[in-house]
């Protein structure tokens, strides 16, 4: 009898111990100090496999307040609501709570970017997976800091990983994959500084609408030294559609491949009364006096350029920020790559009623023979992308797309969220993510300190 008790005591506490041992297969996210607004986006579905309990972080405030109500928003709306539950740690000492407490295993990060590369650092550091929105760096020395992130990261098996939406837009996927099918674009030019192989450039507005509703931005947000200066912020995006395009699946090495030869800034002036309008504050703070002209007249420099090589091609990325788009109006991308047989162009002004556009247009004379070609090799992409065509047009053709194929910048989130924990629940994150996620922002922090020279 005693002997029967030994064994089934024993099968008991091996039972518990192959349990604590279990791996743990259930995402449990965390939100630290959630300052902008892409953090909510985040949340704007729910996950299989993800905890509806999300536990945030974060000073008392009308930027965790804005938050929290996105998240109810997402809740009580009426077609197919989230149902997730915020549990909120309100206080001036919440990242050193959220460090010590660990109750989650993956923190989204999206605010102050002046703060952001010391919670990713911190949180790789503490043992929590990373999923953060651009820019992760906003200058040299916290690109320093990165790299150690990354290193720390690697050696605990963690996953840490940047919120690049731009890769799900429909017009940029078929971009890409055009330039993959040589029949079509032959191969991708070298370019010159006055004429890069490829260029990219977006024209961004400081009052817009979010969720169906009017954007308050933190007075923190035309902060350069806070938000980070537009040359290392929205030409984040910019920089790694051009390496995810013309370099597909290839790791960079930013200290072989990169060549950074010119950059430059500008300032968007904003008045007090617009500054009143996006932030409903009634002047300035403090620290954006050094940023003022005549007391009442800020001057934000959210305006760049960089040009430089990358493995030999000439890119150009260029993005400009304006306060409020014209009535009718919003947001615009340009997009260009040359290639021997074709260029690939998206454009999203007037025309194309500022929604993107995509088109092949034949760099010189018109070849005959090619139309058959194109027709012929557009098959491809028409198995994997059902219902796209292609539509004559003067100087080429124009690929007409499908609306179910066209999310909308707030879907993307989803997908970026969705991409990432596939990485995290199969360890499958590819080889290249990591060191093209250092080359893209040592390009851009590169590109800062020539600009500020």
């Amino acid at each position: 009898m005693k002997s029967k008790l030994l064994l089934l005591v024993m099968l008991i506490t091996a039972g518990c111990e192959n349990a604590d041992h279990q791996p743990d297969t259930v995402i449990r996210l965390i939100t630290l100090d959630p300052g902008h607004f892409h953090a909510a986006l985040v949340q704007k579905i729910m996950y299989p496999g993800v905890d509806s309990v999300v536990h945030v972080y974060a000073p008392e405030g009308e930027e965790l307040n804005s938050h929290l109500k996105l998240i109810e928003q997402y809740n009580t709306r009426s077609e197919n609501p989230a149902h997730w539950k915020e549990e909120v740690y309100r206080d001036s000492d919440y990242l050193e709570k959220m460090l010590a407490e660990k109750k989650g295993n993956v923190v989204v990060l999206a605010g102050n970017n002046q703060k952001k590369t010391d919670y990713i650092k911190r949180s790789i550091e503490a043992g929590i997976n990373v999923l953060a929105d651009k820019p992760m760096v906003i200058n040299k020395e916290a690109f320093e800091v990165l790299i150690q992130a990354f290193h720390h990261a690697e050696e605990k098996k963690l996953l840490l990983y940047d919120i690049m939406t731009e890769r799900y837009e429909i017009s940029t996927i078929l971009q890409r994959e055009l330039s993959m099918l040589p029949e079509v674009f032959g191969t991708l030019e070298k370019g010159s500084p006055e004429n890069p192989a490829v260029t990219k450039e977006s024209v961004h507005h400081f009052y817009k609408f979010v969720s169906g509703n009017p954007l308050k931005r933190p007075a923190w947000f035309m902060d350069v030294a806070q938000e980070g200066e537009g040359i290392v912020d929205v030409t984040t995006h910019l920089v790694d559609l051009i390496q995810w395009e013309c370099f597909p699946d290839q790791a960079l090495d930013y200290q072989k491949d990169i060549v950074v030869n010119t950059a430059k800034r500008s300032g968007t002036e904003m008045t007090l009364s617009q500054f009143k309008a996006i932030t409903q504050l009634n002047s300035f703070p403090d620290y954006l006096k050094k940023d003022t002209v005549k007391d009442s007249v800020l001057k934000v420099y959210s305006n760049g350029e960089i040009n430089y090589t990358l493995k030999g091609v000439h890119a150009k990325v260029a993005v400009k920020w304006v306060y409020k788009a014209p009535e009718g109006t919003g947001d615009t991308h340009y997009s260009i790559m040359r290639g021997t047989k074709v260029n690939l162009i998206i454009r999203q002004g007037a025309e194309q009623q500022y929604k993107p556009a995509l088109y092949l247009e034949e760099p010189g004379k018109p070849d005959p023979a090619y139309e058959a070609v194109l027709m012929n090799k557009f098959k491809v992409l028409q198995q994997k992308f059902p219902g796209i065509a292609l539509k004559k047009q003067k100087k080429g053709w124009e690929v007409t797309i499908p609306e179910h194929y066209k999310e909308g910048h707030e879907a993307h989130f989803a997908r970026v969220t969705e991409k990432f924990l596939e990485y995290l629940k199969n360890g499958n994150m590819p080889k290249w993510e990591v060191p093209n996620m250092i080359a893209k922002y040592y390009t851009t922090t590169r590109g800062l300190e020539l600009a500020g020279k």
